[in-house]
C-alpha cells in the first residue's frame, strides 16, 4: 500500500494522506466548486476526479464540465479533460475495457474516455432526465446508471455503447451498484430505506428493507468478492454490512452523512462529509475500530 488519496467535496480539495498514520501529508486545492466523487487506477498511478458544479442533484444550476486527473506518486494535477458538451460529471468508473466512463447527470450521458490519452472518444446516451451514478460488472457486457428522478435504472450495452432498455422502480434512486458477476444490481431508494435487488436476467425486483436504518440510503458497493453488500445512509448517519449469502444485516453507526467509502483488506474507509470524520470499521467484528478528522467533509476515499 503505498498511499490514500481523499476528495473532500465540503473544502472543495484533494488530500493525499499516510495510510498507516492517516495524517493528512499534501493538500491541493484551488478548484471550482465542486470536486466531487474519486476513480482510482493504481496500476496507471492515476486518479480522476470531476468537477460536477455548485449545486447538487437535480439542482446544480451552475454545472461544471471537467474531469481532472492526479498523478498519485507526484501527487500534483498533470491533466484537465474538457467533457463538453456533457456537463455535470458525477460518476467514474473504468471498465473490464480500460477505458473510463463518467456519468454527466444535466446531460445524462456518459462520456468514454481513453486514459493513454485522456481523450473523450465517444459519449453513450442514457435515456434518462438526469444521470446519476454508474456501475459495471466484471464482464462490461452492460452499464447501469440510476436514473434519480426518473425512478428507472438504464440498461446500456457497453461494447455496443447503446441504451437497450429502461427498468421501472418503485421509488426514486439515490446509488447503484451491481455484483461482480452481473447477476444483481442494486438500487437504492432515495425515497425510504430499502434497496431494490434487480435480477438482470429475469428484470424480477425484490425490495430489500435496511434493519436499523431510519431513513433513506445513499451509495451501494459490493465487496470485491461478492460476499459483503455495503450501503451508506447519509441521513442516517449508518453503514449498513450486509452478508449476501445469509442476508444478515448489521447497522453501524458512523459520523455525520455518510457518503462513499473504500475496502481495504478487513476495512472499510468511510468518508463523513458532515462532519469532517474518516470512520474505519472492522469488518469481521462489524464495529468502528478508528476515526479521524481528514479535510473539511470527504465524501470519497481510494488506495494506490
Amino acid at each position: 500500500m503505498r498511499g490514500m488519496i481523499a476528495v473532500d467535496k465540503i473544502g472543495c480539495k484533494v488530500l493525499f494522506l499516510n495510510p498507516q498514520t492517516y495524517v493528512t501529508e499534501t493538500v491541493i486545492d484551488g478548484f471550482q466548486k465542486t470536486v466531487h466523487e474519486l476513480l482510482v487506477i493504481p496500476e496507471m498511478n492515476r486518479a480522476y476526479v470531476p468537477i460536477f458544479g455548485d449545486g447538487i442533484h437535480g439542482r446544480n444550476p451552475n454545472p461544471g464540465h471537467v474531469l481532472h486527473v492526479f498523478d498519485l506518486l507526484a501527487r500534483k494535477l498533470i491533466d484537465t479533460i474538457d467533457l463538453r458538451p456533457n456537463i455535470g460529471p458525477h460518476t467514474v468508473r473504468r471498465g473490464p475495457d480500460g477505458l473510463v466512463y463518467v456519468t454527466c447527470e444535466n446531460t445524462a450521458t456518459i462520456p468514454v474516455i481513453d486514459p493513454k490519452t485522456n481523450k473523450v472518444i465517444d459519449a453513450i446516451d442514457s435515456g434518462s432526465t438526469n444521470g446519476h451514478r454508474l456501475c459495471i460488472p466484471n464482464d462490461g457486457k452492460r452499464l447501469y446508471t440510476d436514473n434519480e428522478e426518473d425512478a428507472t435504472v438504464s440498461v446500456i450495452d457497453l461494447p455496443a455503447r447503446k441504451l437497450l432498455k429502461k427498468i421501472k422502480t418503485p421509488q426514486a434512486l439515490a446509488g447503484i451498484a451491481v455484483s461482480g458477476d452481473g447477476k444483481t444490481v442494486v438500487a437504492v431508494s432515495d425515497e425510504s430505506p430499502v434497496v431494490y435487488l434487480i435480477d438482470t436476467a429475469s428484470e424480477q425486483i425484490k425490495t430489500l428493507p435496511l434493519q436499523g436504518v431510519p431513513k433513506a440510503a445513499q451509495i451501494a458497493r459490493y465487496s470485491a468478492d461478492d460476499r459483503l453488500l455495503v450501503i451508506s445512509s447519509l441521513n442516517s448517519n449508518m453503514l449498513s454490512i450486509i452478508d449476501v449469502a445469509s442476508g444478515k444485516q448489521d447497522a453501524i453507526p458512523v459520523g455525520s452523512q455518510p457518503m462513499d467509502f473504500a475496502f481495504r483488506g478487513d476495512e472499510i474507509f468511510v468518508g463523513c462529509q458532515g462532519d469532517g470524520s474518516m470512520h474505519v470499521i472492522d469488518v469481521p467484528g462489524r464495529r468502528v475500530k478508528q476515526s479521524f478528522q481528514a479535510g473539511t467533509g470527504c465524501e470519497s476515499v481510494g488506495f494506490f
